[in-house]
């Protein structure tokens, strides 16, 4: 079972306090004391709950509350604190006086939390490598790319004989017939070389 509330809260008043309301639970203790909170409304004649009264005091009407900005300094301690302690507010604000636990978590999810997030992620981006830039293993080594390859008056030439060796049909065994009675004469003339058909043979000399 869970704890059992402070009061009833029927009849009592909500929302935000008035200043007479503040000036009454001040002076009520200042003269008495911080005493038990299920009682002080009633002693004090206030028509609120007693954790009201209790968060009222110790969030706003305390003499020795800090208010302002935090500090560079404060901003640390709370970092590191929270990185040991977590969610534990007060304990937290038991090494700031002058800093309530309400106002240590308000300022953490509000301030705190987000500037860490936005750090963290700035180092992670740095740290990644792009994705156009693989990096290179310890292994490899850089290989220069080969020169592009340039083709001679030559190599054209080669190319084209043998295609056209290759595509050259086979003559017909008639051609080849035909062919076999040519003879190839060189002759002189001019620089030129000619063909000229083979002479058939004789039976004889052609001296005789």
């Amino acid at each position: 079972m869970g704890r059992a509330p402070c009061c009833d809260k029927v009849g009592l008043n909500r929302g935000r306090w008035t200043a007479e309301e503040d000036d009454i639970l001040t002076k009520y203790i200042q003269a008495n004391g911080e005493g038990s909170w299920r009682s002080l409304p009633k002693n004090a004649g206030l028509l609120r709950c007693g954790k009201s009264c209790r968060l009222r005091w110790v969030n706003y009407l305390k003499s020795d509350l800090k208010r302002g900005k935090f500090s560079s300094d404060e901003d640390e301690t709370i970092i590191k604190l929270h990185s040991s302690l977590g969610n534990r507010w007060c304990l937290i604000a038991s090494h700031l006086p002058g800093r309530t636990d309400n106002e240590i978590k308000n300022y953490w999810n509000s301030h705190l939390s987000r500037q860490i997030y936005k750090f963290r992620k700035i180092i992670q981006q740095l740290n990644q490598v792009p994705v156009d830039q693989p990096s290179k293993s310890a292994g490899t080594t850089d290989v220069a790319p080969k020169p592009p390859v340039t083709r001679t008056g030559n190599s054209i030439t080669k190319k084209k004989t043998i295609t056209k060796k290759k595509n050259k049909v086979h003559d017909t065994p008639a051609e080849k017939s035909k062919e076999s009675t040519i003879s190839v004469r060189e002759v002189e003339n001019g620089g030129n070389i000619e063909l000229m058909p083979a002479t058939p043979a004789l039976g004889g000399s052609c001296y005789e």
